[in-house]
């Protein structure tokens, strides 16, 4: 195909930008010319892939990680942002148009320029997609919730004033004809009822993530576990504790401990000799080597050690990570623990009971050959440049 301009308009998280890298880099190894729109934040990320990038400003607590416990004031602050973020969109892209937009499924503000400029758009989903039945089960309980009725007329309002074609909300927020799912089939809520017209489950897209460094199994270690929250939800010193408590000093286990940005690790205390404590680690590089994994189940997290076959314990945060840990919990790789329940104790004879359970093991590795076979990173780019037409 002769090279195209595509652009990404992405979403500042962490955990959203990560996924789709190897997407980007794969799209600029093709010879596309390949621009990326995101907060400075992440702009370390998405500059090793080739990309350009144009960054914009947002509004999301990114920098606090001080996100809203309710859902819909969590959806307010990502279309509040969206709101903002389109008119600088506009001052680069209207000056440079894109054949084809890519948009993170939280980015509105991608799908609302493009339609805009009646160019084609693909929506790469990090995450679980809606099914049919959807809006029945799951929107309209939300839009009973307090604010739901503000929410709905600000996006409402929005759509009819910003250049968009399509003016119904459930519709823009949804799912468009192009949508490519950067996770296995395995975790998606009602798989069965998603339209496999519209959408495509690629699997994981992790490709090389050299750049965000490397690790080393260290000799004469027999296990390694790793334990990451993620990237929003690591301001846990108590957890950090009891995990310490939990795995410091366990005969035969090396481990390593990620603690976020935010938490110092000096409220910790002693470190045992068989642990190793960062602010953060490159996750991918640990988990092809490791044993176990304690995580929140994000679906980054999820991903990846599906990807590589390890078994989880799973200890839920926030959002869909609750969801996403029953999922592991019933596809057979994983152990659920609630934050409150993590001591040290429980901690510790979940990993030692699921690492020696022979099931869990050879579910791991089949589920690790289902989600290789769905194309990950190739079979994404395969989809896009036929959506350039």
């Amino acid at each position: 195909m002769s090279p195209r301009h595509i652009a990404m308009i992405g979403n500042p998280i962490v955990s959203h930008v990560l996924p789709g890298l190897a997407v980007i880099r794969e799209l600029v190894a093709r010879g596309h010319r390949v621009t990326y729109a995101d907060a400075p934040n992440v702009a370390d990320l998405i500059t090793p892939t080739g990309a350009e990038f144009v960054p914009w400003t947002t509004t999301l607590p990114i920098v606090d990680n001080n996100w809203p416990q309710g859902p819909i004031e969590a959806m307010t602050l990502f279309l509040d942002d969206a709101i903002q973020a389109l008119p600088q969109l506009r001052a680069h892209y209207d000056e440079d148009p894109a054949d084809l937009y890519l948009y993170d499924i939280g980015s509105y503000a991608g799908r609302a320029l493009a339609e805009g400029q009646n160019r084609p758009f693909v929506q790469l989903s990090p995450t679980y997609v809606s099914w049919e039945g959807y809006q029945q089960e799951v929107g309209d309980v939300l839009m009973q919730l307090p604010g739901a009725d503000a929410y709905r007329k600000k996006f409402t309002d929005w759509l009819a004033g910003n250049g968009a074609s399509t003016r119904d909300v459930d519709e823009f927020s949804g799912m468009p004809d192009g949508t490519v799912a950067m996770i296995t089939k395995a975790m998606q809520p009602n798989a069965d009822r998603v339209n496999t017209d519209v959408v495509t489950f690629v699997g994981p897209c992790l490709g090389d993530r050299t750049e965000q460094g490397s690790w080393t199994r260290p000799a004469g270690a027999h296990n390694v576990l790793l334990v990451s929250l993620g990237s929003a939800y690591t301001l846990q010193p108590e957890f950090y504790r009891q995990c310490l408590a939990a795995f410091g000093g366990l005969e035969d286990w090396h481990v390593v401990l990620q603690i976020g940005r935010t938490t110092d690790a000096k409220e910790l205390g002693e470190i045992p000799a068989n642990v190793e404590v960062h602010h953060w680690v490159p996750q991918l590089a640990i988990l092809e080597q490791a044993d176990a994994f304690v995580t929140h189940a994000g679906m980054g997290g999820s991903s990846e050690g599906l990807s590589t076959g390890v078994p989880m314990i799973a200890v839920p945060q926030g959002a869909e990570q609750f969801a996403n840990a029953d999922r592991l919990v019933e596809l057979g790789v994983a152990r659920r623990i609630d934050t409150g329940d993590a001591t040290a104790d429980t901690l510790r004879t979940t990993l030692l009971e699921l690492a020696a359970d022979p099931k869990v093991r050879r579910r791991s590795d089949e589920l690790r050959a289902q989600l290789l076979a769905e194309g990950g990173t190739r079979r994404a780019a395969d989809l896009i440049e036929a959506a350039l037409g």
